[in-house]
């Protein structure tokens, strides 16, 4: 491990609590970092066939050597494992195995393990105790975090799914140095999602550093960038664990990137941060559409946003051409719609988002069907 001590923050939810360590080369002290949470001197590592090939094997041999046994499983990568035939699978595996609710299963990989895992660790035996290992930049600084798990389905993303909080997150940035640049750039969309929609300083410094976290060439600004977006996401799910209200607003851009997966049948010829990169460009387009900000603060998103390298234009985007009905049929399928409305999480200003429970998705047809013709 680097000889600088990791960071550390604490969501703080009462007996769920956990900490989140942020740091370089933490799997090298994974034994001491999870021996708390053993009650049986093994674990049970869940991952996908890329990471595996490159992350299992050094995890495995780190435990090994504080006598930890390695139960490990792998399911094929990519969003279509988000699965109930990966569940399922996951889940027989666990009980063939005898897992009890006490043993930790290990969620080792980006976002689809993290969610994939979660679920399973919560509805075995009516909960396992989980540890989650983010091997991507968008699973460390977002789906890590909070305790939401789930699958997809035909009708929809991430509609099954519980919530269920980890014991710890383990983020080692050493694993980043294995991604392409793509990866590194769509999980780039979840940190600047945090400057937009609570902190205007943060989202200025993001602006001046962006090049320097993408290339990952700024260790130290990297961490920044990492702890922050933990810290931000901690505190808002401190104040709202089920997102009954502001957690909602974590979502920003979500609604829009949602759709755009699901016309993707969720594949990877668009990934999760480019889809949400766009669907933020389109919501605060959005907003300002509805009067909330000025052509300026749109010209500054948008501009922040393309010159990290996201696309925000939707005809040049991965993965299209994109249809406007389509896309809004899939909108009306948002696990937020209640009482027939789709709430969008909208721009009041840079760094102040909010939720909008009265849109009308008439207009959003129009407003898409301009976009696409654009």
């Amino acid at each position: 491990m680097s000889g600088t001590p990791p960071r550390v923050i604490t969501v703080d939810l009462g007996d769920r609590s956990y900490e989140i360590y942020v740091g370089f080369g933490l799997i090298e002290e994974i034994g001491t970092l999870i021996s708390d949470l053993l009650q049986l001197p093994r674990v049970f590592v869940v991952t996908d066939t890329n990471v595996g090939k490159t992350h299992l094997e050094p995890v495995r041999e780190n435990l090994e050597s504080s006598r930890i046994e390695v139960i490990s499983y792998s399911v094929p990568a990519g969003e279509k494992s988000k699965s109930f035939e990966s569940l399922q699978g996951l889940l027989n595996h666990l009980l063939e195995h005898q897992a009890e609710r006490s043993d930790l299963v290990i969620a080792l990989g980006g976002g689809m393990v993290g969610d994939l895992t979660g679920l399973a660790a919560s509805l075995l035996k009516r909960g396992m105790n989980l540890l989650q290992i983010p091997t991507t930049l968008l699973a460390q600084v977002d789906s890590s975090v909070g305790g939401k798990t789930a699958i997809n389905t035909d009708h929809g993303k991430n509609l099954i799914g519980t919530f269920y909080q980890p014991q710890r997150v383990l983020i080692d940035t050493n694993f980043l140095t294995t991604l392409p640049r793509r990866e590194i750039l769509a999980g780039y969309a979840e940190i600047v999602k945090y400057g937009l929609i609570r902190d205007h300083t943060f989202f200025s410094w993001l602006d001046s550093h962006a090049s320097r976290i993408i290339s990952l060439g700024d260790h130290a600004i990297l961490v920044e960038a990492i702890t922050k977006s933990c810290e931000y996401k901690a505190r808002i799910v401190q104040s709202d664990e089920r997102e009954g209200n502001v957690r909602q607003i974590l979502n920003f851009g979500h609604t829009f990137g949602h759709a755009l997966e699901a016309e993707n049948q969720y594949s990877d010829s668009l990934l999760h941060g480019e889809a949400v990169g766009c669907g933020m460009g389109l919501a605060t387009k959005y907003s300002q559409r509805l009067g909330m900000i000025n052509e300026e603060t749109v010209s500054v998103v948008i501009n922040s946003l393309n010159s990290a390298g996201l696309t925000t234009n939707i005809n040049n985007l991965c993965g299209g051409p994109y249809v406007a009905d389509r896309l809004v049929r899939a909108m009306g399928q948002d696990k937020k719609s209640k009482g027939g409305k789709t709430p969008l999480i909208l721009l009041n200003s840079i760094g102040t988002a909010c939720i909008r429970s009265d849109i009308d998705m008439s207009d959003v047809q129009s407003f898409m069907v301009d976009e696409v013709k654009n």
